[in-house]
């Protein structure tokens, strides 16, 4: 059961209030109907979003006569509930109304008449809707503009991105075949069209800022975040398309290696808890260094910031002289990967001891304080074994291409009709050199010729099987106490973004990007970062529990609960409708028990008895 409101207006003052009606919805075949039971009048003594919906299923509790549950903590919702339901009673205002163990009726049935319809995606639905139940997202919604059925719509199509992130149509197609996402929110699913989650997907984008800061501040006094750290960095999203008509879209360096096609660049604050601070949409070619000061000031004319400033975690690519200069004047201190290597350094310890630690996968990596003239920050040296030796690998297999290249100038001067001219035969050494930079300068190469014609090519391969400076690089910080574990451990926090990225383009699917308007490309992209809310709202209170299920597997295995309708005939040849939902696997009762969520997106509602000849109505799921 849920409560609707309807706007309401005064003849005599022109005062519009709000109506409220307790309604219950059904589904009629594949269509889904509401039926209204009772009138509850303005419900002026209700004053949070939460009181509505509580007191909906405190009646619906007292109508189903289920024995474990009791009696509401809030006075107002239980005095209201009871005498709601009191006139219902007394007026018969529902067709059947389960009854105290020693007054239930039972129906004899004709077991070969039962038929189960209507099964419907459950479970991840239900863990959506009360993660968003538990950040409040629908008050934050209604003051941003919301009402009706474009309200339950949007959180709809936030659920819909975070469990089926496909196109707009095919997430049409998906709620009114698959999902119970509709039905739990009171939705119609026949009036749901890829254009209507078009246009909602537009407001949701239109409203971005003022959701993405209710968001940031929600989770940190949910989970009693501080936010000391921030992580600032950005990555690119690649069109399908040409995108003639875009101004957002560019062709630049592709972190996914599609210089073939066009980018549109998203930059992202996180706290080290992996929950967005600030989101920002830029052209695909923008340059990364200039993109972090507007950040910051647009963080701050939020107020997303404590009166200490964090300190800002970012990488090599970001953390040129200018912004680092910027963040020293503007108060923050940050932490981030050297540009470059340094060469004059001294170690800070007189009898330079290196401290040795592991990382996840028992990697030694050697850590050392070092200074360096000129540079005032503190700074720490970074050998990685593991770093090393990809490094290596990375070395033989440019070496590797650098001599196929060489033997394939080499057969061209030993072959008839092939490249035999000197000046064409350096040329050709040239443009290997530009192919494989960092490989051929571990060569010595010798070309011998007569009267301008080359001869013979030989080569030299002069690289070492290890060299000290594989595997280092250098991190540099504004703090003056920290020692290397501390310093260590900060810089290792920039995984979450990371992995904040991993999940938005994998697992939300916010790559590659179809739509052929900018403004349907940004909200693709809001879209997913505002499902991602949500995703890491669960992710983060499941690991809390000791559960580092991924999203997918988290999608899995609560989509084991379904909601079906169970049919049947009794012995005078009437139809009965019972609609329910699956007893949870023991996988998803775990997930369920360490949210503290409910297990039963909704309790039986009715029984219906119908005669076979008349129009049959299933029992109402609202």
């Amino acid at each position: 059961m849920f409560i609707k409101s309807a706007p309401k207006k005064d003849k005599e003052t022109g005062k519009v209030y709000s109506y409220y009606r307790l309604c219950m919805s059904y589904r009629l075949g594949n269509k889904v109907r509401h039926r209204g039971i009772l009138s509850l009048g303005d419900l002026n003594e209700l004053s949070h979003y939460q009181d509505y919906k509580d007191l909906a299923d405190r009646i619906d509790q007292l109508i189903s006569g289920n024995p474990s549950l009791f009696e509401c903590a809030n006075p107002v919702v239980e005095r209201l509930a009871q005498g709601f339901y009191k006139q219902i009673i007394e007026k018969k205002l529902i067709d059947q109304v389960p009854v105290r163990e020693e007054e239930k009726t039972f129906h004899t049935v004709d077991l070969a008449s039962l038929a189960i319809e209507n099964a419907r995606e459950i479970g991840g639905e239900s863990l959506c809707k009360q993660a968003l139940e538990q950040l409040d997202l629908r008050r934050c919604l209604e003051q941003a503009g919301f009402t009706g059925e474009d309200l339950d719509l949007a959180i709809a199509h936030i659920i819909s991105r975070a469990l089926f992130p496909a196109s707009e149509h095919a997430t049409a197609q998906w709620m009114k075949d698959n999902s119970g996402i509709c039905e739990l929110l009171g939705l119609d699913a026949n009036r749901i069209s890829h254009h209507k989650l078009y246009r909602i997907s537009r407001m949701l984008s239109d409203q971005q800022e003022r959701i993405e800061s209710y968001l940031s501040k929600k989770t940190s006094e949910l989970f009693d975040l501080q936010d000391k750290i921030i992580l600032y960095d950005l990555t690119n999203s690649y069109f399908e398309g040409r995108k003639l008509k875009s101004i957002l879209a560019s062709f630049a360096k592709s972190k996914e290696k599609r210089q073939d096609c066009k980018l549109i660049t998203l930059a992202l604050v996180v706290n080290v808890e992996g929950f967005v601070k600030y989101s920002k949409i830029y052209r695909g070619n923008i340059g990364e260094i200039a993109t972090l000061e507007p950040t910051l000031d647009d963080l701050s004319s939020r107020g997303s910031f404590t009166p200490q400033k964090p300190m800002v975690v970012m990488d090599a690519g970001i953390a040129s002289e200018e912004n680092l200069l910027m963040l020293r004047n503007k108060g923050y201190d940050y932490l981030c990967v050297a540009r470059g290597k340094f060469e004059d350094y001294v170690a800070v310890k007189q009898d330079n001891q290196i401290v040795t630690i592991t990382d996840k996968r028992r990697s030694p990596i050697e850590l050392t304080m070092i200074e360096q003239q000129g540079i005032d920050d503190t700074l720490l040296f970074v050998r990685s074994e593991k770093k090393a030796k990809k490094e290596v690998s990375m070395h033989e297999k440019f070496t590797t291409h650098f001599e196929e290249g060489l033997q394939q100038v080499l057969f061209g001067i030993q072959s008839k009709g092939g490249t035999k001219k000197l000046a064409k035969v350096w040329e050709r050494i040239g443009r290997l050199k530009e192919r494989y930079p960092s490989a051929h300068r571990f060569y010595d190469l010798q070309v011998a010729s007569e009267n301008g014609i080359a001869t013979k090519l030989e080569w030299k391969k002069i690289i070492p099987v290890s060299r000290k400076e594989e595997g280092v690089y250098f991190l540099r910080t504004s703090v003056k106490q920290v020692d290397e574990k501390g310093f260590w451990d900060i810089y290792n926090t920039i995984r979450e973004i990371e992995s904040v990225f991993r999940t938005l383009k994998s697992d939300l699917k916010m790559r590659p990007v179809f739509h052929k308007t900018d403004e349907n490309s940004v909200a693709h992209l809001n879209l997913a970062v505002l499902a991602y809310q949500m995703v890491h709202t669960i992710r983060y209170q499941l690991k809390a529990k000791g559960i580092n299920y991924d999203w997918p597997h988290i999608v899995r295995i609560m989509n084991t609960q379904k909601a079906a309708t169970v049919t049947m005939k009794d012995k005078n040849d009437q139809k009965i409708f019972i609609r329910k939902c699956t007893t949870p696997e023991p996988k998803v009762t775990e997930i369920y028990n360490a949210l503290g969520y409910k297990h039963y997106p909704f309790v039986k509602k009715s029984v219906l008895p119908e005669k076979v000849d008349r129009k049959t109505e299933p029992p109402g799921t609202g």
